[in-house]
């Protein structure tokens, strides 16, 4: 019994060890985007470059540039990635408060002549542009002030041999040491005063099987922010509805999507649905009704799958959007093969055959009314996915405004409700696809919603726009993709990483207050993209288990129903919030995301009625915990928030 104490006590302070160490942001295509200390985030973004001769291109890692793997073993992060037949390994392990190991490991594939391959640092202007810079161990210069590095001498740059480097300004500092010396290169590359330190891991003249490797340890340190956050709500200024968290359910995997999805449904109040119409093989041969095809007993499976779990989300009365990724042959040009083929030349998807446009509103018609007529589903919308991109159906913006009108009167003709989105675009940053549509006064009365997805472009001004569109059409805005990295299947461990989940709730919580949507659908609540673990999905073992990411959906889900935004303010940047309430209920919720250390916080503004609210917390140690209940005092509610956490009010009856 001792022994097995003994065991259990080591056990838990190694595990609790780990956590506490657990500090590096790595990204799963190899970038390190900074070291929590104590929750506060020190930043700067490494990652892995081949610059062509005379600094006159470069390739670097980053986010849906390569096609990385990724993974996790207890405390050690692995990267594997090829940049143009050059091959990296990169380990980052934790060694103690604040400090991170690198190693890297580098071979060619082929002879080339480059300028060189280099681990970068990218310091940012923000907090490093009055620093010194000082080189350790090396020959050549020893100190240099960034602010005398000019973009003027980026062809021919700064050069030192050294062992590491110490940059400090008043509030950072970070110290890298190198395994073994290497050449240093400073530039000056962008024009947010950021600086570029360059650490040689190959030269220019690159024979094929060169190898290369070195260590890094990189210790950060700093300024913790534990001042008080102060949010003000403004609730005499209630904004758009807010249904809830919404999913969606393109079926993919036949084993293992069927437990998620049950499990989701049971254990998430989910608002909003999203299906997938095959529509390739709804209709695949022109010359056949497809109704009365599937009437005489030739429904295609997949179709009835697509059916049945639109059938599923109406019955427990969540709204169903219907969407199509691919078309069928006759009702394209060229070859569907070419979606994928002709990727490589940043061609994506395939156009609509014009000759054949009332054959189409007729099929997606028909298939609109089977599913009506023999499933009990009247689609509230229809959408091509990312027919901005091509992801299959390819349209330009004119397009997309007379498909709208195009279908939208076919479908009243037939007297169906199902409308259509405005957008559905591929992410954020294809704004521009909508303007045709929108200053079309004939396409407004198809219309159910303005629709992006969030992979990509979220930045505050971008978002701004979609919210403006949908206000000027007076229509909801869905996010009708929600999450952070669209090549995340590639590397699927990804998704049990504390970073991922908190980037991915950080960026919802900045959505909902800028933008206000109806509602955010999360991609996927099924195996795909899953915000479980286990029974075989993405090739885990063992029973079903809730990740991070799953806790804090059903930690935003938990918002009342019939709820509306609340504008508010915060003095903090690195609080973001987001809060929502029913008047005539008292029912309110405030989300905040507290990107930095802990520290205390105070909320005021809250309406009369509400007399105190529960605390949740969702970090990589809690799982929507409730950790306590604060009373409301005057309209003030003071509590702490916790470091590095996605925190919720509650309202209690």
């Amino acid at each position: 019994m001792k022994k097995i104490s003994l065991l259990l006590c080591i056990t838990v302070v190694s595990v609790f060890c780990y956590r506490l160490g657990a500090q590096s942001e790595v990204m799963a295509w190899g970038n390190l985007t900074g070291i929590r200390v104590d929750g506060q985030l020190m930043e700067f973004e490494s990652s892995l470059r081949v610059v062509e001769k005379g600094w006159n291109s470069l390739t670097a890692t980053g986010k849906e540039r390569q096609r990385p793997k990724y993974d996790r073993e207890g405390d050690k992060q692995t990267v594997n990635t090829e940049i143009r037949g050059i091959k990296f390994t990169e380990i980052v392990e934790e060694c103690g408060k604040g400090c991170a190991l690198i190693r890297v490991n580098v071979s060619s594939e082929k002879d080339t002549i480059v300028e060189g391959v280099f681990l970068c640092f990218d310091l940012p202007g923000v907090l490093y542009s009055e620093a010194n810079l000082h080189f350790t161990g090396g020959s050549g210069i020893s100190k240099i002030s960034k602010a005398s590095i000019s973009p003027l001498n980026n062809n021919k740059p700064l050069k030192v041999r050294s062992k590491g480097f110490i940059v400090e300004s008043a509030k950072r500092k970070i110290e890298v040491v190198f395994g073994s010396t290497a050449s240093v290169i400073l530039r000056k590359e962008n024009n947010d005063n950021s600086t570029q330190v360059y650490i040689e891991l190959l030269g220019s003249k690159i024979r094929k099987g060169s190898k290369a490797q070195n260590t890094f340890s990189v210790k950060a340190s700093g300024e913790i922010d534990n001042s008080l956050a102060e949010i003000v709500l403004h609730a005499d200024r209630p904004g758009r509805k807010f249904d809830g968290l919404g999913g969606n359910f393109r079926l993919q995997n036949p084993k293992t999507d069927p437990p998620v999805i049950d499990y989701c449904l049971k254990n998430l109040r989910v608002a909003w649905g999203r299906v997938e119409m095959p529509w390739n093989f709804w209709h695949p041969d022109e010359n056949v009704n497809p109704i009365e095809a599937a009437k005489a007993g030739k429904l295609n499976p997949r179709v009835d799958a697509a059916m049945k779990m639109a059938q599923r989300l109406t019955a427990v009365g969540i709204p169903v959007i219907i969407s199509a990724w691919s078309a069928p042959n006759w009702a394209i040009l060229g070859d569907p093969r070419d979606a994928f083929r002709l990727r490589s030349k940043g061609i994506y998807g395939y156009q609509l055959n014009p000759e054949k446009t009332e054959k189409i509103y007729r099929s997606i018609g028909d298939y609109a009314e089977y599913l009506k007529n023999f499933y009990g589903v009247e689609a509230v919308a229809f959408s091509f996915n990312e027919s901005d991109l091509g992801i299959n159906v390819r349209h330009t913006g004119e397009e997309h405004a007379e498909f709208i009108k195009g279908l939208g009167a076919h479908m009243a003709s037939r007297e169906l409700k199902t409308k259509l989105l405005l957008g559905d675009n591929s992410d954020a940053t294809t704004f521009d696809f909508i303007i045709p549509a929108m200053n079309d006064p004939e396409t407004h009365k198809y219309l159910l919603a303005v629709s992006f997805h969030s992979w990509r472009g979220c930045d505050d001004e971008t978002l701004k726009k979609w919210a403006g569109a949908a206000q000027k059409l007076n229509l909801p805005l869905l996010v009708a993709e929600g999450s952070t990295d669209a090549a995340a299947w590639n590397y699927p461990e990804i998704f049990s990483e504390q970073t991922f989940a908190f980037y991915e709730i950080n960026l919802y919580t900045r959505i909902l207050a800028i933008c206000q949507p109806l509602s955010i659908l999360q991609w996927q609540l099924t195996a795909d993209y899953s915000v479980l673990t286990g029974q075989g999905v993405f090739g885990t073992t063992g029973p079903l288990k809730p990740t991070q990411r799953f806790w804090n959906l059903k930690q935003l889900a938990s918002t009342p129903e019939d709820a509306f935004a609340v504008p508010l303010s915060c003095n903090k940047n690195l609080v973001n919030c987001a809060a929502f309430g029913n008047l005539s209920r008292s029912e309110y919720a405030i989300h905040m995301v507290n990107n930095g250390a802990e520290c205390k916080a105070i909320v005021r503004g809250i309406p009369e009625g509400v007399t105190s609210f529960n605390i949740y917390v969702t970090d990589k140690e809690k799982d929507m915990l409730k950790t306590g209940q604060a009373k409301v005092i005057n309209g003030t509610v003071e509590f702490t928030l916790d470091a590095a956490a996605f925190v919720s009010l509650i309202s209690t009856p």
